[in-house]
């Protein structure tokens, strides 16, 4: 039996992005490894949890135990013996409709996706969901248990922020409207005003950058900076924090330039599987300036390297604060993807409050 592995892993990505017409919707779509995939339940769970209890907040022991529970179910491997955690299916669906609205695709789908295409080729049949499972939980990793939680680890930094469809309202309509469309004192969002603008203003300068400029490495270079400015912002220079996010940036600025020149060394085939010629309506240039089109190759590239890693060993170091693995309690990550509660009476059209205001104004005259 095949042995699946990192390049086990990379060969499917490759694959799925061959084939991604006949897989998927969009040649964008980001794939999830091991660690995203975690992080995506992590934030599900504590998604389920506000609804259900009212804290935004997730246990590390309740995560570990709905992740071996997920692995499971999602690779229709028994599941019968498992314990689980409760609200099982609405944190399922809570998991999918992420991926779902976040145009992304978890491991465990691009397998079976990439099998069920190619069902004649021997790679996938010899290829067993357990040993999927092996690698998404580490096993051939792991010393131990992949529970062991002692064992440390270099940082990761894969933390995605989520670009909520209401917050940017929110924003763009006290932006276009000024003073007189600030949020009553009682808006929940209202002191978030200032952090909302800062986080919509970050993505529009990336936006800017691929929408500007045309050479790859340059765009990719001043996107990581942009981030890495983001990231270091009110920092001590000589913080090892800041050191560590410059030898990132560095790391991660070469390995964009080398996937670059890659592409560029091939003229009749993508060394990338990303079709060089034109994409059509959908593809890669969909919703991006065309200038951008070949930044966008790089970083999926990237992105694809990143899904083929091994999963991280030490599970709460990846998921709360670097200062409470020992204990595995206290501040989590989930604090920078924490919204503020939604109120019921959302912000209405523009056109709406205009013709309220013509209403008042005439029965004032009256």
């Amino acid at each position: 039996m095949a042995v699946f592995n990192q390049k086990s892993v990379s060969d499917m990505i490759k694959e799925f992005r061959k084939n991604w017409r006949a897989l998927c919707n969009s040649e964008r779509t980001t794939l999830c490894g091991a660690d995203s995939m975690l992080l995506a339940l992590q934030l599900s769970m504590a998604e389920n949890n506000k609804q259900h209890s009212g804290e935004f907040t997730v246990s590390l022991s309740d995560v570990l135990l709905t992740w071996k529970y997920l692995l499971h179910e999602k690779l229709n491997l028994p599941v019968e013996n498992m314990d689980v955690t409760d609200h099982y299916e609405d944190v399922r669906k809570i998991y999918d409709d992420f991926l779902k609205n976040s145009n992304m695709l978890d491991l465990i789908d691009v397998y079976q996706k990439c099998r069920a295409l190619t069902s004649n080729c021997e790679n996938y049949n010899t290829v067993s969901p357990s040993q999927l499972l092996d690698f998404l939980s580490g096993k051939q990793y792991a010393v131990g248990d992949e529970t062991d939680l002692s064992i440390p680890t270099s940082p990761t930094s894969k933390y995605n922020r989520d670009n909520e469809k209401v917050a940017t309202s929110f924003i763009r309509t006290i932006e276009l409207g000024g003073k007189g469309y600030a949020p009553p004192p009682s808006d929940p969002l209202r002191t978030h005003v200032k952090g909302l603008s800062n986080f919509i203003n970050f993505i529009d300068k990336l936006d800017e950058i691929l929408g500007e400029i045309p050479n790859p490495s340059i765009a990719g270079g001043q996107i990581l900076s942009v981030i890495k400015m983001q990231l270091i912002k009110g920092q001590n220079s000589r913080d090892p924090f800041c050191k560590a996010i410059e030898e990132v940036a560095q790391d991660l600025d070469l390995r964009i330039k080398n996937i670059i020149n890659s592409q560029e060394g091939v003229v009749a085939l993508s060394t990338t599987d990303i079709s060089p010629a034109r994409p059509k309506s959908h593809a890669i240039n969909h919703g991006t300036a065309y200038c951008g089109r070949d930044t966008v190759k790089a970083l999926l590239v990237l992105l694809d390297e990143e899904a083929a890693n091994a999963p991280t060993k030490n599970k709460a170091e990846l998921l709360y604060d670097e200062e409470n693995t020992i204990h595995h309690h206290g501040t989590s990550i989930l604090t920078l993807f924490r919204s503020p509660t939604q109120v019921n009476n959302s912000i209405k059209p523009l056109r709406e409050r205009i013709c309220v205001s013509m209403q008042e104004k005439k029965i004032k005259r009256v």
